[in-house]
């Protein structure tokens, strides 16, 4: 009977050990995506308002390069653009009071057309009472020399609309060739005042994404020239963990499926976090010394990240577990 106990216990023990699983599938390190912010202008870092550790929000202007020479430069290009402006205002100006002129002389035509009209019916009629003898010939006489008189007015305002309109239209071809020379320096001129306020925007500096400054290269007073690292940042709420499968694995993980991942801090202390598989490598490499695997033979793995939300525990460089559903 005893020995019989001890065979079943002894069974037992054997089948809880052939059940039993690893607690995880990969192991890996925390990664985040990190960006390096260089300054885009070249000058005295007169703000910079970064610290290691501190958080920066998306669109937010942490530091200002010295902008005042550009700003100078932009008055003057300003001005210019002011001036030829004017000039362009000067030229309409002239144009139109040419075409005012030429308008009143047309006025003057038809007043004096209108007036000789008025004039030949008082010719008519006072043609009838000279002929009956109501009036005298002078009378006739005074109103034909009227009507020439307004006839020869009529000539000289014409021959004068006549010889504007040649000048006018030689005057306004000129005027128009020197708007258009205007039109096309103003035009040079906003495409530089545009590269100006370009370059202006460039002096600020300002963060890509929010997230957290890592590391910071520059201070405030320095010298900067364009390129220059200022500080590197990572979106520190979106991390990932970079673990690594066996081709054996491999086959029953694809990208978007969900894991657990779990946050290693030592001494049997975890968290776990709901993960999704967002990346898994094309290609093998070699198994890294810090990495283990469930399988310790295998030589070649392949690259898999899972992404997780950070509640801002997780650390970059922080080693972590991975099992996947």
């Amino acid at each position: 009977m005893k020995k019989t106990i001890i065979l079943a216990s002894l069974a037992m023990t054997m089948a809880a050990c052939g059940n039993k699983t690893d607690d995880y599938d990969a192991t890996g390190i925390f990664e985040a995506t990190e960006v390096t912010i260089s300054a885009k202008s070249t000058g005295e870092l007169q703000l910079f308002e970064v610290t290691e550790g501190g958080g920066v929000d998306n669109g937010q202007v942490v530091g200002r390069i010295d902008a005042y020479q550009l700003k100078l430069k932009k008055e003057q290009l300003e001005t210019s653009r002011g001036q030829l402006s004017a000039n362009k205002r000067q030229l309409a100006s002239t144009r139109n009071a040419t075409d005012s002129r030429q308008l009143d002389l047309e006025k003057q035509v038809s007043s004096i057309s209108q007036q000789i009209a008025n004039a030949q019916r008082e010719r008519q009629r006072f043609t009838e009472l000279v002929n009956d003898g109501a009036v005298p010939r002078k009378q006739l006489d005074d109103i034909n020399y009227q009507i020439k008189v307004l006839e020869r007015q009529l000539e000289a305002t014409r021959d004068q609309i006549r010889s504007n309109n040649a000048s006018l239209a030689e005057q306004s071809e000129g005027i128009s060739a020197q708007m258009e020379g205007i039109d096309a320096q103003a035009a040079g001129l906003d495409a530089q005042i545009r590269q100006i306020d370009d370059q202006i925007a460039n002096t600020e500096v300002v963060a890509p994404f929010t997230g957290t400054v890592l590391e910071k290269y520059a201070e405030r007073g320095e010298f900067v020239t364009t390129g220059k690292p200022l500080f590197k940042m990572a979106d520190t709420k979106k991390m990932y963990i970079r673990a690594y499968v066996t081709s054996a694995q491999l086959q029953n993980i694809k990208v978007g499926q969900k894991a657990k991942v779990f946050a290693d801090y030592g001494d049997g202390n975890k968290k776990e976090y709901e993960g999704t598989v967002s990346w898994i490598s094309s290609r093998s490499e070699f198994t890294p010394k810090t990495i283990l695997t469930d399988d310790e033979r295998a030589d070649l793995v392949y690259a898999v990240k899972v992404a997780v939300n950070n509640d801002g525990f997780v650390k970059i460089g922080m080693y972590g577990e991975v099992k996947f559903d």
